[in-house]
């Protein structure tokens, strides 16, 4: 391998154009930082005037150079830099000059290609834009542009959209139009598909009606939460879209229920209120998992004893507070087992001792029967979605919070779409 070719693998340089001289790097002072500088020649013959598209003949000929300082790669930790003097050239059909242009770096930036490679590289991971500028030696607005112009070459298509959505919301910026932004993905593989400012029906409504006709009459389910909006938005926007009630906030909104109820009882009560303050997480645990024959000591009870006692000498003080647990556990049941007429039943044959607490969720129940039945019948979630909105959590604190909407957005759509291409790829390496 020749010297010019053991240096263009060296900086990893594409550009074959580029030759060194024997002399071609030096320790420089650069704005008091110790760094290398690395002197090249760019030169070939052009094919054509780059003003006015004359091809290259015998009138267009040298003119000088034109040195430009890139920002490259660090080389042993070393910021580094490469002088580039590019050939001139002077067309005589126009009287205009130009200068040659070379792949490893774009028309009027000092950036090289590379550097922005690895920059991009950088902001797909969970780190702050700070770190990422300090580490490669590079401004904290220059890592915001790349950031920029990567988010603006990723184009979403308004021809296609996942059978099976997944809608939810997030807090995001403080300049945000709503109070919570509009989050959905694709249910199958988890992919995050946009974000939007705001999730209220006056503006998802219009945003969804941009996608083609076909593509919103092909959509079978949609996975939500309780709010009302979204249930609006599927009928009219999804006209052949069932809508799925998640089962954690299904489950969560009779937790809510039981647990009101009980706190409400262990302040009435205040003889039993460390137990009932203690042991709170027992009263929510599922019944197939609480221990009747494994014994341990109670400090509150001051005596050997299982959970399953525990409960019921909680239970066995109020009735109301018996009967809305086992409403609890039966629902919580019926939904783990997939048993809709269990759940159908349950709620169609309340017991008259439900706490007013209880009752008003039975009521979102009734309300929201058909779409959990749904819910029942189908093993779709918003867990996967959860998941992201705690990423997107983790990135918000990574960055002590975000101004920009559009920022934000952006790194969370970056930092997303190389988690799933990576684990895309360690899945199909495993099969």
């Amino acid at each position: 391998m020749s010297h010019n070719n053991c240096i263009l693998t060296l900086l990893d340089l594409k550009d074959k154009n580029i030759t060194f001289s024997e002399n071609w790097m030096k320790d420089v002072q650069i704005n008091g930082i110790r760094s290398k500088v690395i002197s090249g020649i760019l030169s070939f013959q052009p094919t054509h005037c780059y003003n006015c598209g004359h091809l290259f003949d015998s009138q267009i000929i040298k003119h000088g150079f034109k040195t430009s300082r890139i920002k490259m790669m660090k080389l042993s930790g070393f910021d580094t830099y490469l002088d580039l003097k590019k050939q001139r050239y002077k067309c005589r059909h126009c009287d205009r000059t130009f200068t040659l242009k070379t792949s490893l770096v774009e028309s009027n930036c000092y950036l090289s290609n590379p550097l922005k490679q690895a920059i991009f590289l950088e902001a797909s991971h969970k780190k702050s834009e700070s770190d990422i500028a300090r580490e490669l030696n590079v401004s904290h607005s220059t890592v915001n542009r790349i950031i920029h112009t990567s988010y603006e070459e990723q184009s979403l298509h308004f021809n296609s959209l996942p059978k099976v959505l997944c809608f939810d919301e997030f807090k995001s910026v403080k300049s945000a139009e709503g109070a919570m932004s509009f989050i959905f993905c694709d249910a199958s593989n988890g992919k995050l598909i946009d974000i939007v400012e705001d999730r209220r029906l006056s503006t998802l409504k219009p945003y969804f009606m941009r996608f083609s006709k076909e593509a919103r009459e092909g959509v079978t389910h949609v996975v939500i939460d309780m709010y009302a909006p979204y249930m609006t938005l599927i009928k009219e926007v999804f006209p052949n879209a069932k809508i799925v009630l998640d089962k954690f906030h299904v489950v969560q909104l009779l937790s809510r229920a039981l647990n009101k109820t009980r706190i409400r009882f262990m302040n009435q009560n205040k003889e039993f209120y460390n137990k009932f303050k203690h042991y709170w997480r027992l009263l929510l645990k599922a019944q197939e998992d609480i221990h009747s024959t494994h014994y341990f000591y109670s400090n509150c009870f001051k005596k050997q004893i299982s959970q399953q006692e525990i409960i019921d000498f909680l239970l066995a003080l109020d009735p109301e507070l018996k009967a809305t647990y086992d409403f609890y556990q039966t629902i919580k049941q019926a939904i783990k087992l997939r048993n809709f007429d269990a759940f159908h039943h349950a709620i169609q044959n309340p017991s008259d001792l439900l706490s007013p607490e209880m009752k008003t969720a039975l009521k979102t129940l009734t309300n929201y029967q058909d779409y959990i039945k749904n819910t029942i019948e189908t093993s779709y979630t918003n867990g996967v979605l959860e998941g992201i909105n705690n990423k997107i959590k983790v990135i918000k604190r990574m960055a002590f919070g975000y101004r920009s909407f559009y920022h934000f957005k952006a790194r969370i759509l970056i930092i997303h779409k190389y988690t799933f291409e990576q684990k895309n790829k360690r899945n199909q390496t495993a099969q």
